[in-house]
């Protein structure tokens, strides 16, 4: 019988620009970026009244930005909390300076330097995994082969190159375990890494709730994009949050996650189980991303292949790392192939 995977809530409307009471201390204003890997949009959350926080003020959206000052007009903002540097989270806190005085806390600079747009250009680059629109179509698979049924709404992705904040380096920076105070708030930061190596979720301890960002997501799995994307840095992240206190996550992407300790766990197995599918390929003889992908992925439409090849990707990667695959190239990619060491 097909493994059971973690239980998804796609129910999530939003009315764009608009201020929605979560919880007494906890607001949101949702963004009008939805897409694939945002899902209805980028949430822009406000922590405690009168003197507050906004978590995650979302991309460069004149719009978005004009709605969250409506949101807290009277009020003084005080701290502006960055999960991460992904281009829908952290670039309008810039944004926001130009309108209120409030230092952003975030645990760093984006991790990877800004592509010198001089740089000869890779022939391999675009190529992806070599997927094209003559692809044929992908063997059948048992349903008793231990993998969930994917739908092209939750399955991994990546992040692409131009969805980063190359510009954002945080004010005030912040550590593991450190905790923030505010006027009537105070919230824990976790270094959660695997996303992205500089990505923290802030626990509001007065209400056992939590900011996650994009490390879980109740609508999604979450994307580990190369080259700071690290799988075995997300488990171990994953791992983290399992026994805390906390009751609801509040992701920057889709609706409150009402069983945190139910959905982690599920998350990590789900992971164990894209490893063991990927190690049993390998086995059978198939060497490459590609191949593996049009064995495993049989219900995602063509145009979903390059995500899920990214996903295959960090997979082999994790693995690699720990000496379990061996791969043909000094340095892991695309196009390389991967066997099993020993």
């Amino acid at each position: 019988m097909a493994a059971k995977g973690p239980q998804f809530n796609l129910d999530h409307e939003v009315v764009y620009g608009a201020v929605e009471q979560l919880s007494p201390m906890v607001r949101r204003v949702t963004a009008e970026n939805p897409g694939k890997f945002t899902f209805q949009g980028t949430g822009t959350y406000i922590i405690g009244n009168g003197r507050v926080a906004i978590v995650d003020p979302g991309p460069v959206d004149t719009n978005h930005v004009e709605a969250l000052l409506a949101a807290v007009e009277g009020e003084t903002v005080t701290h502006l909390l960055i999960t991460h540097t992904h281009g829908d989270h952290s670039p309008a806190a810039a944004l926001l300076q130009e309108h209120i005085d409030a230092p952003t806390w975030g645990f760093g600079p984006h991790p990877i330097a800004r592509p010198d747009p001089d740089a000869p250009i890779d022939p391999e680059r675009g190529l992806g995994f070599g997927f094209d629109q003559e692809e044929p179509e992908p063997e059948q698979r048992s349903s008793d082969d231990g993998a969930e049924d994917t739908s092209p709404k939750h399955d991994e992705g990546y992040q692409a190159a131009d969805a980063n904040d190359w510009d954002f380096s945080p004010d005030e920076v912040v550590t593991h375990g450190q905790v923030i105070d505010g006027d009537g708030w105070s919230v824990e930061a976790l270094h959660t890494p695997g996303h992205i190596s500089n990505h923290l979720c802030f626990a509001l301890r007065e209400e056992l709730s939590m900011f996650s960002g994009d490390h879980v997501m109740g609508w999604s799995t979450t994307v580990i994009p190369p080259p700071d994307g690290s799988l075995n840095s997300y488990l171990d992240s994953l791992q983290l949050l399992i026994g805390r206190n906390e009751t609801v996550y509040h992701p920057t992407h889709g609706a409150p996650i009402t069983d945190p300790q139910q959905l982690v766990p599920a998350l990590l197995a789900h992971r164990k189980a894209r490893t063991e599918q990927i190690l049993a390929c390998l086995n059978d003889g198939l060497a490459t991303i590609k191949d593996i992908v049009l064995r495993m992925y049989t219900h995602v439409p063509k145009e979903l292949y390059n995500p899920a090849g990214a996903s295959v990707m960090s997979h082999l990667l994790a693995l690699h790392e720990i000496d379990k695959v061996h791969c043909s190239d000094d340095e892991p990619g695309p196009r390389s192939l991967y066997t099993l060491t020993g």
